[in-house]
């Protein structure tokens, strides 16, 4: 749920993705990456699952 909620400030642009706690990030590049604004989080990578 906070991952949402952070995600909606980065794109209403209230919020810097560098600003999004580390812990969060890969949350709220998916809700990014499902809303099609994925640019957005800059050159952010998320971690890759094995």
């Amino acid at each position: 749920m906070m991952a949402l909620l952070l995600a909606q400030r980065v794109i209403l642009m209230k919020l810097e993705f560098e600003a999004v706690p580390s812990t969060l990030k890969p949350q709220v590049y998916e809700h990014l990456a499902d809303s099609g604004v994925e640019f957005l989080a800059g050159d952010y990578q998320p971690p890759t699952t094995p």
